[in-house]
């Protein structure tokens, strides 16, 4: 089976300043990979390049063996680190709105998703607290039935009794065929769901394994690897 994801000696540059410095990366399918790295060390840049919010770069990237584009958006589903439904609309409204705009979105999913998280369907996305919100955006993005999974910090706004359950969710879910990307900070919180991580800095890969083969080899668990590296 062909890589999710293949970065090779990726740059970007904003102006003068380098987001991305030669960065590479594989992604096999059947992965769930934290990417791990302080403010500012190019989690984000990447993530948008996967996803085709940004162009301009040097060096090769492609999904599922296609570089990011049109084709690519249909399999790739992406929770930016800000909040992107309609404020107006209902939930319900939002499922059917992702309903109409994802071929692959399956809504029997995502109101199961919906009822185990507690909310209700005719509750106002305006009306819901920011951990709320995040519910429903995490919700909406894994009813899809995608290749890749690209989640810029999710789980941030949640409490940790709503994280777990999320976490089992995603688990319970989780397609052996597609992979997940996700960015954050709480290391320790979801540290249980990566099979993968991989450590950046300054726009470079400066370690990636597997999860327990790196707790291993260095004898500490990864928010104390994260640690000394970064």
């Amino acid at each position: 089976m062909e890589n999710v994801l293949e970065c090779s000696n990726v740059t970007k540059r904003y102006g003068r300043k380098t987001a991305l410095d030669g960065l590479n990366l594989t992604i096999p399918a059947g992965r769930i990979v934290g990417l791990l790295g302080p403010n500012g060390a190019g989690k984000t840049t990447l993530m948008k390049l996967i996803v085709s919010l940004l162009r301009d770069y040097k060096g090769t990237l492609t999904v599922s063996g296609m570089r990011p584009g049109l084709d690519t958006k249909k399999i790739v589903s992406y929770l930016p680190d800000r909040e992107f439904l309609y404020p107006w609309m209902t939930i319900e409204e939002s499922i059917a709105f992702f309903d109409h705009s994802f071929a692959d979105f399956q809504r029997d999913k995502a109101y199961s998703m919906i009822e185990a998280l507690g909310l209700n369907l005719q509750d106002k996305v305006k009306s819901l607290s920011k951990g709320m919100q995040e519910r429903v955006s995490l919700s909406l993005v894994f009813a899809r039935k995608a290749r890749l999974f690209v989640l810029d910090e999710p789980l941030a706004a949640v409490d940790p009794s709503t994280r777990d359950k999320i976490i089992g969710i995603i688990l319970d879910n989780f397609d052996p065929d597609s992979s997940i990307l996700i960015s954050t900070h709480l290391i320790h919180d979801v540290e249980s769901l990566f099979t993968d991580v991989v450590f950046v800095n300054d726009g470079k890969v400066l370690l990636q394994g597997r999860v327990e083969e790196l707790r291993r080899e260095h004898g500490m668990p990864i928010e104390d690897l994260f640690k000394r590296l970064i």
